[in-house]
């Protein structure tokens, strides 16, 4: 292996290692894989370019082309031209991925799921990044010194992002990364010089006992430079322990007790998690209560709109309250409730950092580490916990309101109100003027509300369809009231921000819709009964439940009219296709046929939380494919150029400098000559002697002096090699022949020296080249066939 490749081998390990850093970040950590192979492709372009040689420029750019043409295919396949060329499509694509990651490291806690795929762009494509940088300041401009500071970058933001113990392991991995890098490069500029002065020791047989003395020198400073890493911040009480310090317990700021957290937001690329194909169980309950009608699983609340989105609000944490939870907030004494038991059993495959529970819990028995949000009453994973083959119990309140109760309710608190009402000023006017159409002739908050949820479940003609987009930007809201299209992010939603626009405190709430009875008596909640609804605060109820999603949920009863004709279902009917109980089959869209309900086709909605997929991204067969297509395609138009590169750094490269070599070396350096002015448009002419072709060459090129002037010195050269008794190398025949193709290229016209750079006219000699390695192939099998003669006919 030559120097310089080895030297690429250590800058992709060198990447790799300091990648390795991010791992605690993300669960499950298989991202590694694919940024491992997608690097190698990457460092395997600039080492075939650096062999071609192309210049150091045009080697970053193919490296770069290549690296978003990896990205393209493996984020953007479906937005690309011809699956592999990046579009405005695929531009904006990644752009809404990069936009999602950020939202999800704002949002998820510590180790985030993969399932997001901003998160594994702005993770392969980071790593991507930094290892074109470090392989073009380490291999392609040889300096590898410089190439510390990409990976110190790297190492950087997954130390400030960690808040693990073993932050001094990846500092480590990181740190030999990059020391094997420096050794490597110091070995090439070594064996550059030759032998080292004063070499490894030698033993009694005079053979070497060990490494050169730089490079032992090399390693003990690299030991000694990480121990000091390591020691002396221990030293140093203002840093906090340094590198070996742990991050406590929590998962936010503090040592376990408290902090903060941001939580995940669930409805981030819900677009991507839509339609699922199997409606696998996602929990099994088991619960006292006779009416599954308002038995819904709440995941979490939603209660930050920023115009683009609802999202989760960073709130306080601590530890989970023992024996009984707080009252709700809001909950009177004159309000009926029935507390609820219900045992919880998660599949073993379902790993949600948020426990799903009934709205409001009093209670909760559960086993690892799990902490209590108090404002929404939600207990979250501590660092990798989660729900996966759990099984817990849950005391709950039924709370039952009646219409009159939240009618004739207080105002909610100031406080309250002014952070549940908020709305950002980008918010089309559209929204708040349809809420005050609707609503008009309510007396009061409460039938304000129940207007809006009967304007979206039943009269304002809107149609459920998990085909619709998301939507993101200000307008989404806007589009949605005027296409009256969508599923149950889009309807509650735009019942929680028309709610604000009237002054009713509002927040959003995903988890799970009823699930469905089974003959053992359990209850069986699936992925298509993934939900999301509004949260409208009345005081005396706290937050109540409405559901504006037709066909999805039950409707509440204390939102159900006496009004005659009322085309509202019955509230013991959760969707329209059961009566008695929740729907056992999935919920469809409205507009899905019959025989599509039939061959079990329709779709249904999962919210990105709820429903974490185990797909992480395509396989690495299918990548290698399109990969190598894509090389191919690619290297297809540009063959004749690089043959031609290449051909040319062979002929001149050949140094020529003993006897030996003067004549192969001569006459390659003739040869380029006679080939790059046929790349121009001079055909050359075999019968002529190198004298009258030189002479040929000057006068169709119309060269210069000094150009005419290095044409004669490489055919005077030439003859002499070929008559002279003796011939002796000529200095300078490379550099007479880049003199004479800088004048070629300036007499010649656009278009020929076009064809010369992109479709050289003497890249016809490697077809003629493999037709004379094809028929002396097969003459040589011809010769070496046995041939078969007749026996003579003797007399006797």
């Amino acid at each position: 292996m030559s120097g310089r490749a080895r030297l690429a081998l250590c800058a992709w390990a060198a990447t790799l290692m300091s990648a390795c850093a991010l791992l605690p970040l993300v669960d499950p950590a298989t991202w590694i894989l694919q940024a491992a192979f997608l690097l190698a492709v990457q460092s395997g372009v600039g080492m075939a370019a650096r062999r071609v040689p192309l210049p150091r420029p045009l080697t970053v750019v193919a490296q770069a082309l290549v690296t978003l043409v990896l990205l393209t295919l493996t984020f953007a396949r479906e937005q690309a031209f011809a699956g592999l060329i990046p579009g405005p499509d695929a531009l904006s694509h990644f752009a809404d991925l990069l936009r999602q990651g950020a939202d999800d490291i704002a949002r998820y806690a510590i180790p985030a799921p993969l399932s997001s795929g901003g998160i594994r762009l702005m993770l392969v494509g980071g790593v991507l990044v930094i290892g074109l940088l470090v392989d073009t300041l380490a291999v392609t401009f040889r300096s590898a010194a410089p190439a510390g500071l990409p990976l110190l970058a790297l190492y950087s933001v997954a130390a400030g992002l960690s808040d693990g113990g073993a932050d001094w392991l990846w500092f480590l991995v990181a740190a030999a990364g990059y020391l094997t890098l420096l050794l490597a490069e110091g070995r090439d500029r070594l064996s550059q010089w030759g032998r080292v002065f004063g070499g490894a020791p030698r033993g009694p047989s005079g053979e070497p006992t060990g490494a050169v003395a730089p490079v032992r020198t090399g390693r003990r400073i690299g030991v000694v430079a990480l121990g000091i890493a390591l020691v002396v911040p221990l030293a140093l009480p203002s840093m906090n322990g340094g590198l070996l310090d742990g991050a406590g317990t929590g998962v936010g700021a503090g040592t376990g007790g408290g902090g903060t957290i941001s939580a995940v937001n669930p409805l981030v690329s819900l677009r991507d998690s839509l339609n699922v194909d199997e409606d696998r169980q996602v929990l099994s309950l088991r619960t006292e209560t006779n009416d599954l009608s308002d038995l819904y699983l709440r995941i979490v609340s939603l209660d930050d709109f920023d115009g683009t989105t609802w999202k989760p609000s960073k709130r306080s944490i601590t530890s989970v309250p023992d024996g009984r939870f707080p009252t709700p907030m809001g909950l009177g004494p004159d309000v009926k409730r029935t507390e609820i038991d219900t045992t919880v059993s998660a599949a073993s495959w379902y790993a949600q950092d948020w426990l799903p529970m009934p709205y409001p819990p009093s209670g909760v028995t559960i086993s690892g580490n799990w902490r209590y949000e108090p404002v929404g009453m939600t207990l979250v994973g501590d660092h990798g916990q989660n729900t996966r083959g759990l099984t817990y119990q849950v005391k709950s309140l039924d709370i039952q309101p009646t219409a009159q109760q939240l009618a004739t309710a207080a105002p909610p608190p100031a406080a309250l109100k002014r952070e549940y009402t908020k709305l950002p000023d980008s918010l089309p006017a559209v929204v708040a003027r349809t809420a005050r159409q609707v609503t008009a002739g309510a007396t009061n908050p409460y039938d304000q509300a129940v207007k809006l949820q009967d304007y979206f479940a039943v009269t304002g003609g809107f149609e459920y369809d998990t085909q619709v987009q998301v939507g993101s930007g200000s307008q989404a809201i806007a589009r949605f009231l005027k296409d009256k299209q969508g599923f149950c992010v889009h309807f509650s939603f735009a019942m929680a921000a028309m709610a604000r626009s009237l002054g009713i405190p509002a927040r959003v709430a995903v988890g799970f819709a009823p699930g469905s009875p089974q003959a053992d008596g359990s209850v069986s909640v699936g992925l298509r009964d993934a939900h999301a609804w509004p949260e409208l605060y009345f005081e005396g109820a706290g937050w109540t439940r409405f559901e504006p999603t037709p066909t999805r949920g039950s409707i509440p009863s204390y939102t159900l009219t006496e009004t005659p004709g009322s085309s509202l279902p019955d509230a013991s009917r959760p969707t329209e296709e059961t009566s008695q109980a929740p729907s056992t089959a999935p919920s469809a869209s409205e507009s899905c046929t019959v025989e599509q309900k039939k061959l079990d086709g329709c779709a249904s909605e999962s919210p990105q939380a709820a429903l974490p997929t185990d797909d992480d991204g395509p396989k690495w067969y299918v990548i290698l494919a399109w990969v190598l297509g894509g090389l191919a395609a690619l290297a297809l138009p540009l063959a004749p150029m690089l043959w031609r590169l290449r051909m040319r750094t062979v002929r001149l490269g050949a140094h020529g400098r003993g006897e030996a070599d003067a004549v192969p070396h001569t006459l390659a350096v003739w040869q380029e000559l006679t080939d790059t002015a046929w790349d121009f448009g001079i055909a050359p002419d075999e019968s002529q002697t190198p004298r009258k072709a030189a002479a040929r060459i000057v006068r169709l090129g119309n060269l210069d002096p000094a150009a005419a002037a290095s044409v004669h010195r490489v055919a005077d050269a030439v003859e002499q090699v070929l008559y002279a008794p003796r011939p002796r190398p000529t200095a300078g025949l490379a550099d007479d022949v880049h003199r004479v193709t800088a004048a070629l290229r300036t007499t010649a016209s656009r278009g020929t020296r076009l064809r010369a750079q992109f479709a050289p006219r003497s890249t016809v000699r490697a077809a003629w080249a493999v037709s004379a390695w094809w028929t002396s192939l097969t003459d040589r099998a011809l010769a070496a066939r046995p041939t078969l003669r007749k026996p003579s006919r003797q007399q006797g």
